[in-house]
């Protein structure tokens, strides 16, 4: 069979697998596939991602920009329609898709998005909510002053130009930018491998740190921290980073700033109030945020917060009512600043193109004088082709100022001469297009004031001929030059300008304990621990006592019982030493038998519970283990949020711990298994974080039986299993040192060898 393909080169005598295998090369694979991904790489680097150092801008963004030059739409012009402009810049520059386009177009226009925006947008453009713009076809743009300042002197030849991708048009490779827009809007991009942050700050901070580089360029970053304090988002907030980070992040280029929701307390009498929320952080979408608080609300993730409402009109206006009126506003905001985006984290990664589209991370510094050598450029390119218009209008000039001189002998040529022009070269020798230009002059331009407007042309021109070319050659003079345009982009967008304000304030974050806080803002309700002896836990609601009538599993009975609050911690020591945080909220209700207390710890399966108290902020504790050794720490030092607990005490193998109390009196008194009673100051016990401790009472045979602190003042008592108290007397019998045997426990006394011999 023959393919009609086949023909051409069957008619030519030439076979397919001819033509196949003269197309075929052989090339590594490996090789091949990096040399295709590192060119896109390299592109999407240059030509998507990265914005430039020059102007601040991307490819897209720059193209938009000058088409919309092109097409006239200046901010004193009329609005075209944005799918007008979005046609151009793909038609003509940017081949790429209409939404990558309109995209670009619509963040240049969106206030919150762009600290000084480019482009004015007239129709839905989209809002702070997240909610997406209107499609092109619906809304119209037209540039911004500030875009002006981009583009201003591009028709003098400041920059340079190169052919679009099919080679029908002219597009420039940069901006002139006479406004400082890379660090004034800002930028986000990501690349293969590499990506850049930048958010905006503000202008006239800018332009003072340029003015400041111009002068000394030996400017060091922390002073230049001082002209440029920090980020100057669109949307305000607070910045509440240190002043060292924020240093340290633009002497690197990298770095992140904390940004906070703006708020105030509004009082509503009787010792009620609402928090208002005025300013959110940058790129946080409102309707995000609003779910967020929702969710706390309604999941009651914490119990500070009672109520929001998005009460936003064109301004935000988000409104927040406490659970509980006693918490402090500072307070609840510090628990909402953790657990919603109403603080964010904006990151810097100053990566951009330089002069040479080389991407690299800059400083701030290397990033202003980036700037600033663009600008010397730009002024300079300016100012020669100035000259060049000059010296070109001063040689028509002055071959019409012939003309003056023998006005007669002129109009004879013209009148006369086969040749007028070549004759009025020879006659008064002049160039080509100083004759071209006095046989074009009119007869009404003859006149004698014609003639005195030429003449202060000339002298106005010569001046300006010297000034330019001062510039040219005093780089003192271009600095100066400089220094005047940065004064005029202040008084043009500076801080005394609606425009140019400064949105985001600086304030230090207060301390505040959250997790206080948190406890302080739920419910206070008494309740009863129950622990039975096989380890089952329950919550009671309310004070029960020791005679309260609580089911226990067949076989199995009461171990411990303690009386808190609904918002209290509880501190758990194992026999191993390790301590446990958990919250009496998060204890199963008091319905059923409850659940094993070593699952809620994550308690190893070879660990016993040793005991159990009620956290107090300030109180310390006094672990004892079974081979007589024991220490004082403070009840902080068990704060984990470890889910596996800490590991307090250090024990032997052969030893656990066996005591764990409330520090309350000035003497410690220790019992020994062998029934031996010692008694002495509590000050001779270290204070530890955390391990084995000292020797309490020293023994032969057996260990330690209990513990008690009590005061010397008071004397030391003893409860027997009737709940009846005895003192023990002869006290000063018992008194010595620590780490002695001591001396037989009173008559009487427990046989269990306890102090206290009722059930916990």
């Amino acid at each position: 069979m023959v393919m009609l393909h086949d023909l051409p080169c069957m008619h030519m005598g030439i076979e397919m697998s001819d033509l196949v295998d003269e197309q075929i090369s052989a090339e590594p694979f490996a090789e091949l596939l990096g040399e295709r991904y590192l060119a896109y790489a390299l592109s999407t680097i240059t030509q998507r991602a990265l914005p430039d150092v020059r102007d601040g801008m991307k490819p897209v963004h720059r193209r938009i920009l000058h088409a919309m030059r092109e097409l006239k739409l200046n901010p004193d012009s009329h609005f075209k329609r944005s799918s007008r402009v979005v046609g151009d810049v793909i038609g003509k520059f940017h081949p790429h898709g209409e939404s990558a386009v309109y995209d670009a177009l619509v963040r240049l226009a969106q206030d919150f998005s762009s600290r000084y925006p480019l482009v004015e947008g007239q129709g839905n453009f989209g809002n702070v909510d997240g909610d997406s713009a209107a499609a092109p076809r619906y809304t119209e743009a037209r540039l911004t002053a500030v875009a002006l300042a981009l583009l201003r002197d591009i028709e003098n030849e400041t920059v340079e130009f190169r052919d679009n991708y099919d080679g029908t048009e002219r597009e420039p490779v940069v901006l002139p930018a006479a406004f400082p827009n890379l660090l004034a809007n800002g930028s986000n991009g990501i690349a293969v491998g590499m990506a850049t942050s930048i958010p905006p700050h503000n202008a006239e901070e800018l332009c003072l740190a340029l003015k400041a580089l111009v002068k000394d360029p030996a400017l060091s970053d922390e002073k230049l921290v001082g002209f440029v304090s920090g980020p100057d988002l669109p949307t305000g907030g607070i910045l509440v980073e240190s002043a060292e980070n924020i240093a340290e992040a633009y002497a690197t280029g990298r770095g992140g700033f904390r940004v906070r929701a703006r708020w105030e307390k509004e009082d509503l009498g009787r010792g009620t109030y609402q928090i208002i929320i005025t300013e959110i952080p940058y790129q946080v979408q409102k309707s995000r945020l609003i779910e967020q608080l929702a969710d706390i609300v309604t999941g009651k993730k914490n119990h500070a917060l009672g109520d929001v409402r998005d009460e936003s009109a064109e301004d935000i206006r988000i409104v927040l009512e406490p659970r509980n009126r006693s918490i402090e506003p500072d307070a609840l905001m510090e628990i909402l600043f953790r657990d919603t985006e109403l603080e964010s984290r904006i990151s810097l990664n100053l990566n951009v193109l330089d002069a040479d589209g080389h991407p690299r991370v800059h400083s701030l510094k290397q990033a202003l004088n980036g700037f600033i050598a663009h600008r010397r450029q730009v002024v300079l390119r300016r100012t020669t082709y100035r000259l060049g218009r000059i010296a070109d209008r001063l040689e028509i000039l002055e071959g019409l100022r012939l003309v003056y001189l023998d006005l007669d002998e002129v109009i004879r040529i013209i009148r006369q001469e086969d040749e007028p022009k070549l004759a009025l070269i020879e006659r008064f020798r002049l160039t080509d297009r100083q004759a071209e230009a006095i046989l074009d002059t009119r007869l009404r331009s003859l006149r004698k004031l014609e003639e005195e407007k030429m003449v202060a042309e000339i002298a106005k021109l010569e001046a300006e001929r010297l000034d330019l070319e001062e510039i040219v050659a005093d780089s003192s003079r271009l600095d100066r030059v400089l220094t005047q345009e940065f004064d005029e982009t202040i008084d043009a967008f500076g801080k005394s300008t609606n425009l140019g304000r400064r949105r985001t304030s600086f304030q230090d974050a207060p301390v505040v304990n959250l997790e206080e806080v948190l406890r302080s803002a739920q419910s206070s309700d008494p309740v009863t621990i129950v622990l039975s002896q096989q380890g089952w836990v329950r919550l009671f609601k309310g004070h029960l006592d020791g005679q309260a009538d609580v089911k226990f599993k067949e076989g199995d009975g009461l171990d411990l019982m303690r009386q808190a609050r609904s918002n209290d911690r509880l501190v758990a020591i194992s026999q191993q030493g390790r301590a446990f945080i958990i919250d009496a909220d998060q204890l199963p209700a008091g319905r059923g038998f409850g659940e094993p207390l070593r699952l809620l710890l994550n308690m190893a399966a070879d660990d016993e519970l040793a005991g159990l108290l009620v956290f107090q902020e300030g109180a310390r504790m006094l672990l004892a283990s079974a081979d007589g050794r024991g220490f004082v720490t403070p009840m902080e030092s068990c704060i984990t949020r470890n889910r596996s607990g800490k590991q307090l005490m250090n024990v032997g193998a052969d030893s656990q711990v066996r005591y764990i109390g409330l520090v309350q009196g000035d003497h410690v008194a220790v019992i020994g298994e062998n029934r031996k009673l010692l008694a002495f100051p509590l000050a001779e016990l270290p204070e530890l974080e955390k391990g084995r401790g000292v020797i309490l009472q020293r023994y032969k045979d057996g260990g330690l039986s209990d513990v008690c602190c009590f005061n010397l003042s008071d004397g030391l008592f003893w409860i027997d299993g009737s709940g009846r108290r005895q003192q023990v007397s002869g006290l000063e019998t018992y008194l010595g040192k620590r780490a002695s045997v001591g001396r037989n426990v009173p008559r009487g006394f427990n046989r269990s060898g306890k102090f206290d011999d009722r059930p916990s």
